[in-house]
């Protein structure tokens, strides 16, 4: 009995001396914990690095973004200029025919009877007169007509082109300082990513209109110089023409003044 007394005591010993280890009196080493800590400390670290470089990606598009956001100051200052202003036609109206065409030139209205009114009108043949003529003359006529009526065509076209560019060019002055003023402006509402890109928008649309003008004026042009060749061309054919026709009348009216020559000669009595 005493004997199995000591050995319960001094299991229990023991087992009381291992509980205090484990519970702080000392270090127990466990190897699969300690490799997971460590495990975790390197995944930490990599983490680290890799917050870092994503805040110095974006510290430095922020930068740049704030750097591009900067304004220059002073723009209208810097860079407004003047340019000269539209200027309607002014005329003299001493017999009272050129206001029509002026308000024409100005506007792009009653054109045709302002024209009409300033130029000479076109006359007619009657017909007995055209009857008379050979068909050369009434082709040369005809293609003499023609020549006017197209020039006034072109001369009426050109006239209104360039009173409706005249008669828009008030609106289109607004339009264009309005954009000057915002595309100077250093407010932050009009400065935007979008707000830039409407106005390089509208910027390109104003220009588009421009050049769609330009080229209403030079196509304008063109038929005005058309028609003044066509009109150099008639003359040029008309000459033509008079000569072949003298020349093929020429040894016919030689011939007969020959034989009449001849013949009065031969005839041809001394008194």
């Amino acid at each position: 009995m005493k004997k199995k007394i000591l050995v319960c005591l001094l299991v229990l010993g023991l087992s009381v001396g291992t509980a205090s280890a484990q519970l702080g009196s000392g270090i127990v080493y466990d190897p699969t914990n300690y490799h997971n800590a460590l495990l975790r400390y390197y995944q930490l670290q990599k983490h680290l690095l890799q917050l870092q470089k994503t805040y110095t990606q974006i510290a430095t598009a922020y930068n740049l973004a704030l750097q591009m956001s900067r304004n220059l100051h002073n723009m209208p200052a810097r860079y407004r200029a003047q340019f000269s202003q539209w200027r309607n036609v002014t005329a003299l109206d001493n017999y009272g025919n050129t206001s029509g065409w002026i308000n024409g030139a100005n506007s792009g209205q009653a054109v045709l009877s302002g024209y009409q009114r300033s130029t000479t009108q076109l006359g007619t043949y009657d017909q007995t007169a055209m009857s008379g003529m050979t068909d050369d003359e009434l082709a040369r006529v005809k293609s003499q007509y023609a020549s006017v009526e197209l020039a006034d065509g072109a001369n009426t076209n050109a006239l209104l082109t360039i009173g409706t560019i005249r008669g828009n060019a008030a609106a289109l002055e607004t339009q264009i300082n309005n954009l000057e003023q915002d595309s100077l402006s250093d407010e932050a509402d009009l400065n935007s990513e979008v707000q830039v890109l409407n106005k390089i928008n509208a910027t390109n649309v104003l220009t588009l209109r421009s050049i769609q003008d330009s080229n209403k004026l030079l196509a304008s042009l063109l038929e005005q110089q058309t028609v003044a060749a066509k009109q150099q061309r008639e003359t040029t054919a008309n000459a033509i023409n008079t000569e072949i026709a003298r020349r093929a009348n020429l040894a016919g009216n030689m011939a007969q003044v020959t034989s009449t020559l001849t013949d009065s000669l031969q005839n041809y009595r001394m008194p």
